[in-house]
């Protein structure tokens, strides 16, 4: 009796440690169609008449100067990127009307990146690279 007890405390465990890493999402998502692709250096996302967000561990390995682009192709609604510090603060925002801003990250540090989606529909793409620094 006691070993069917380990097994959901296991997964429950596994699935924590993926979420810490960057592999696993949370999501609270009303969707027709929604398809989400984190990678290294940008997320993709595709739906359909979507309403909610997806929040997921981001993993920024140096202490430099970030860019982030949002690309959003949507043909209805709004979406919206946050990039959060450990205690879920607000570093950045980006929109359809601000796609592009830069912060300086600690690569020791915890970020998470939260999609929040109003009614949308189509497709958008967050970039993000470390600030090019060559001299011209």
């Amino acid at each position: 009796m006691l070993g069917w007890l380990c097994i959901p405390l296991a997964f429950a465990i596994g699935m924590y440690l993926l979420y810490r890493q960057g592999v696993g999402v949370a999501k609270c998502i009303a969707a027709v169609m929604f398809a989400f692709w984190p990678k290294k250096d940008r997320d993709k996302v595709t739906l359909q008449s979507c309403s909610g967000w997806v929040q997921h561990v981001g993993r920024f390995s140096k202490n430099q100067v970030y860019e982030f682009v949002l690309d959003s192709r949507l043909s209805n609604g709004t979406a919206e990127v946050f990039l959060l510090d450990r205690g879920k603060r607000i570093l950045l925002h980006l929109s359809q009307s601000a796609p592009y801003g830069k912060i300086e990250l600690v690569g020791s540090g915890r970020y998470y990146l939260r999609w929040k989606f109003t009614a949308a529909t189509g497709t958008c793409e967050l970039c993000w690279q470390l600030e090019d620094t060559t001299i011209a």
